[in-house]
């Protein structure tokens, strides 16, 4: 039997409630497949393709020196600050973020991080004050070179080693090559930014300070709703 009908968006609409439910699925389906899929909590999520710069642009730093891709790796050239920010949708809570950096020349932080800890932020500090400083900076407006997440390591020139950050509600943990080298409760705790330039590197930048550092391997997971932590 012909089906008397009009074609809207693609679609004959008509007699046939076959061919009208059929057809409303394929609409909805085909507006499903436009939706961008959260990524499941553990699956760890590429941010750097290794090829552009694609999700990133250059942090207005003054006095910054070259950002640039080298033989796959982001490369932040010495300047009085150079950074980069990720331009994409990043969550504030109960995730992890794991990078590789090097400090090419210099003597200062050569990969430092900012990122979110609910609707504040923190920066973690690798090599700073000279060299050797690793922490948070700020907690309860000291820096990382005064708060109790503060530590000291020798970072070899050329050497890349691998940073760990997890974010969750109540707790900031760090790892440097699986070793882990903060664990900071919340609780009561006042978190900033120290004041300056390196604001400019919110909601999630990286930093050299005086320094050429180099990124690779930039990758991000979500960690379950309620905060418990995810397989290492």
């Amino acid at each position: 039997m012909a089906l008397a009908g009009r074609l809207y968006n693609g679609c004959m609409f008509g007699e046939g409630s076959m061919r009208f439910w059929g057809c409303a699925l394929g609409l909805a389906l085909a507006a499903g497949a436009q939706t961008p899929v959260q990524p499941a909590a553990g699956q760890w999520q590429p941010m750097f393709d290794g090829k552009t710069l694609d999700g990133w642009k250059e942090t207005p730093f003054a006095a910054r020196g070259k950002v640039s891709l080298q033989d796959g790796d982001i490369v932040l050239g010495t300047g009085a600050m150079t950074g980069v920010n990720y331009t994409k949708p990043f969550p504030k809570t109960n995730y992890e973020v794991r990078y590789r950096a090097a400090r090419i020349d210099g003597w200062d932080f050569f990969g430092a991080l900012t990122f979110p800890v609910g609707d504040a932020y923190l920066t973690f500090i690798n090599g700073g004050w000279s060299g050797s400083v690793v922490g948070l900076s700020s907690l309860d407006d000291q820096d990382a070179a005064e708060n109790d997440t503060s530590t000291t390591m020798n970072f070899e020139k050329g050497r890349w080693y691998l940073f760990r950050i997890r974010v969750t509600d109540d707790a900031v943990r760090v790892w440097i090559d699986d070793e882990k080298v903060i664990d900071v409760a919340l609780a009561g705790r006042t978190l900033s930014l120290r004041p300056g330039d390196i604001e400019r590197s919110a909601p999630f930048g990286f930093a050299s300070y005086s320094t050429t550092g180099a990124l690779r391997d930039i990758e991000y997971r979500l960690l379950p709703a309620d905060g418990a932590d995810a397989a290492q």
